[in-house]
């Protein structure tokens, strides 16, 4: 199942997306996504019924948000893909690299990216995300499944020169607008494999990153148990995976983004997250 975030007359409604159209998880008694998530045992028998018998709606005639707007936790992974590690010339790491970004770093499909005044080096990456499902501490490993619910992407958009300003990645990661998300949350059980996905991204059409998620370092399982060796996963709480090669600082010359620009994020079997870009108002 796909389950979206969407906008009607300024109210954030809850609903499955099935093929062109939005089914409203009201009537199994969901307003919001995260409430869902926190009844996963029960979610399910109900929305199953809304498949066939609930009312639907034009997805064109709806505003897709993030599907989950003001995450908990958005949790990032820094420098865990062998191919991005490659191309930046560093040392593959042992530990994974984490940070996190701000809720108000949160936009929906098809929002725009503002490039902020005081950064002149603000760049892309495409990210496969999970999503926690039933939360804990000290998840085993080999529990990883129990405790995800579903997968969605998000473009970690990054300021190259705050980021790189300090050893602390924080700054340069979350500013307003920085991290957009979905367009949906597809569940665990339609990704048979989230460490064999092809993950990219194209900018005005162009491809700049062309990837597959086995090159990932730290893969799902690995990094639920570190996390939650230090803290407590919660449902709804997100965690995104890190980035392929591509990225616009790696280049020669670089490629920053600028106003206009069009970038598009895809990832087998999630689907494709597509996000304008313009200058921040003085």
């Amino acid at each position: 199942m796909r389950l979206v975030s969407y906008d009607v007359s300024g109210q954030v409604h809850a609903g499955l997306l099935i093929d062109d159209a939005v089914v409203d998880l009201a009537p199994a008694g969901f307003s919001s996504v995260l409430g869902a998530i926190e009844n996963t045992d029960l979610w399910q028998s109900k929305v199953e019924r809304l498949t066939t018998d609930g009312h639907r709606v034009s997805l064109s005639s709806v505003k897709l948000l993030a599907p989950i707007p003001a995450p908990r936790k958005l949790i990032c992974v820094g420098l865990n893909y062998l191919d991005h590690a490659k191309e930046t010339g560093a040392e593959v790491p042992k530990v994974p690299t984490i940070f996190n970004k701000f809720a108000t770093s949160v936009i929906g499909p098809g929002d725009q990216v503002k490039l902020p005044k005081v950064s002149n080096q603000i760049d892309y990456e495409a990210e496969l995300a999970f999503v926690i499902g039933r939360g804990g501490r000290h998840i085993a490993a080999q529990d990883w499944r129990q405790h995800v619910f579903g997968y969605t992407i998000v473009n970690d958009v990054s300021a190259r020169d705050y980021q790189r300003a300090t050893s602390q990645w924080l700054m340069g990661k979350t500013f307003d607008t920085f991290a957009p998300m979905g367009p949906c949350i597809v569940t665990a059980d339609e990704i048979a494999d989230p460490h064999n996905l092809k993950i990219g991204l194209r900018l005005n059409g162009k491809t700049m990153q062309n990837s597959n998620t086995k090159e990932l370092i730290f893969k799902v399982p690995e990094l639920i148990a570190f996390l939650s060796s230090v803290f407590t996963l919660e449902p709804g709480d997100i965690v995104s995976t890190g980035t392929p090669a591509g990225v616009g600082f790696s280049r020669k010359p670089p490629v920053y983004l600028q106003p206009d620009d069009e970038m598009v994020v895809s990832v087998e079997h999630v689907g494709e997250l597509k996000n304008s870009v313009v200058a921040e108002q003085q």
